[in-house]
């Protein structure tokens, strides 16, 4: 990954677009991270990833709500087994 300033990302912004297409570009300013200009590919695959982390924190609280609401010591082997199979 390269970096540039803000003031370069300003003056060669054609360029960076194209090189965002090989490789995400880090912007600075005053030597902290601004910014990252990334392929419209990789935004993709960072929505997706994002969204399936979503999806499982939502499963996973239903999940944790459920065995709440059960009680843990109502659980049997077998239901212990068939929960973890659900989570495969």
């Amino acid at each position: 990954m390269i970096t540039v300033t803000s003031v370069e990302a300003q003056s060669r912004f054609g360029e960076l677009i194209d090189r965002s297409q090989r490789e995400p570009v880090e912007v600075t300013r005053h030597g902290r991270t601004v910014a990252y200009v990334v392929s419209g590919h990789d935004m993709q695959v960072l929505a997706d990833v994002t969204k399936r982390r979503e999806e499982a924190a939502r499963w996973y609280a239903q999940y944790r709500s459920q065995i709440e609401a059960r009680g843990a010591s109502d659980l049997s082997d077998e239901d212990v087994t068939r929960m973890v199979h659900e989570l495969r």
